[in-house]
């Protein structure tokens, strides 16, 4: 008689999260707030004629898959050749591993 063998199931890692937010405030003073909306503000108008610049302010960028806890909010940052579009956060390995600059 052959008994039936229980197929093993592969556990899951569990989802990891990547937060838009990490809850820390954009700038520190109004002197460092007007040079980020300048910054940012000029970078797109730079690159405006460009759609595949992708130009964001305080955006959380996460470099490394599998690791949320590696991540950084750049004042204003650049990535050049990805499209322009909305982002709740910058996970490098969803645009072509292109890192802004």
């Amino acid at each position: 008689m052959v008994q039936q063998r229980e197929q093993l199931k592969t556990p899951q890692a569990p989802e990891i999260i990547y937060p838009d937010s990490d809850g820390q405030p954009m700038a520190d003073n109004t002197t460092q707030w007007n040079w980020i909306v300048k910054i940012e503000g000029n970078l797109e108008f730079l690159f405006a004629a460009n759609a595949d610049v992708f130009v964001a302010g305080d955006l959380l960028w996460y470099p490394v898959e599998g690791n949320n806890q590696i991540r950084m909010a750049p004042d204003a940052m650049v990535a050049f050749g990805r499209p322009l579009g909305h982002r709740g956060s910058y996970k490098q390995w969803e645009e072509d591993s292109i890192p802004p600059r």
